[in-house]
């Protein structure tokens, strides 16, 4: 019997549509320039997405217990790693870090006494930022490890930012589907 979802054998689709998706749809083939940046700009978009339209308090609430996790915490843990990994680590700005100390580790999602269009706002300046450095930069420029001081590549800077935003749009996704029932990928 012929699947009534597919077209030539193959599925229409996987997974519904977020709705009034404005992303402009990945990219099969191109460099890897291209490539690259065009996926983490889609997951940023896409944890855009999954905030817009929720009310400031919601976006605070801790919707999945017992995870502590909530959109607001996502937009300020975001804005800090795209600060670490783009402009501390790889660029060598000398700046602050955000929503982290030592002492408090994970700030970024238990310290929420922050506006979360605050938040919004720093993050977007962050991702900003982080866009003017990969387009300056070569995919094999390094920064060095905090960690490890040792070199790591432009590359994989954004292939780790990539994996980072995969993550946490899953969690971003099941927080949104509590908040008000909206799903879609």
């Amino acid at each position: 019997m012929a699947d009534e979802h597919a077209v030539d054998g193959a599925p229409v689709a996987f997974a519904a549509q977020w709705a009034d998706d404005t992303r402009e749809p990945l990219p099969l083939v191109g460099d890897e320039r291209e490539l690259l940046t065009r996926y983490i700009d889609w997951y940023r978009e896409t944890l855009l997405l999954k905030c817009t339209g929720v009310p400031p308090e919601a976006l605070s609430e801790r919707t999945v217990p017992p995870s502590g996790m909530s959109l607001h915490g996502l937009l300020r843990h975001l804005a800090g790693v795209e600060r670490w990994w783009f402009r501390i680590q790889f660029a060598g700005e000398e700046l602050p870090l955000l929503y982290y100390s030592d002492d408090d580790p994970d700030q970024d999602f238990d310290a929420l006494d922050g506006d979360p269009a605050e938040a919004l706002t720093v993050w977007r300046a962050e991702c900003e930022r982080s866009r003017e450095i990969v387009a300056a930069a070569e995919l094999d420029a390094t920064g060095t490890h905090a960690r490890t001081g040792r070199p790591f590549s432009l590359r994989r800077a954004l292939i780790h930012m990539i994996a980072e935003y995969a993550q946490h749009c899953g969690h971003a996704d099941l927080m949104r589907e509590r908040i008000d029932g909206a799903t879609g990928h």
